[in-house]
């Protein structure tokens, strides 16, 4: 059993998406860690719509391409288009962040993913939700990571968010 961490925004009904996701996760995965979701402003992207960004963690023994195969069809399965423009506003984008201490190519998904270390919507979630993990590849703690992000022009902040009656986030 892996330890399985992904990100989940939206900038397109935001709310409905996020919950939508999560009810997936927990109905397919069973008990989630769920970090604080934070508003973003969008990076790349001419549209001008913020993102709900955060961060959940959970166990599988699935494989790698199965997991990558499930978080595609469940962003289908919420309205996301195939062919549109990379920075277009999407109503969920699920990416896979970490299977268990796994790096390199696996099932055609590159481990961990690059983006952790480089956005502050995914890394800020991550390192708040498993703080003393270790990177995979750099084998430092994610809120060593984080402590030391230069986030520049990526401005986020936590939100008030319910999700079936639990407050999983507040701003700060």
């Amino acid at each position: 059993m892996a330890q399985v961490t992904v990100s989940i925004g939206s900038n397109i009904e935001r709310e409905r998406h996020v919950r939508a996701c999560l009810d997936a996760l927990a109905a397919t995965f069973g008990p989630l860690a769920i970090s604080r979701v934070f508003e973003s402003e969008p990076v790349g992207f001419e549209d001008g719509r913020n993102f709900y960004n955060l961060v959940v963690a959970f166990d599988s023994e699935r494989p790698v391409g199965e997991l990558q195969a499930w978080c595609k069809r469940l962003e289908f399965a919420n309205g996301r288009r195939e062919g549109v423009p990379k920075f277009s506003p999407r109503t969920l984008d699920v990416d896979l962040l970490t299977v268990g201490n796994l790096t390199g190519r696996h099932d055609g998904v590159e481990l961990p993913r690059d983006e952790i270390l480089h956005h502050a919507f995914v890394l800020k979630p991550l390192a708040e939700l498993l703080p003393e993990a270790r990177h995979p590849l750099t084998g430092r703690r994610y809120r060593a990571h984080w402590d030391e992000f230069e986030a520049g022009q990526q401005r986020l902040w936590p939100v008030e968010f319910v999700w079936q009656g639990r407050r999983i986030s507040s701003p700060e």
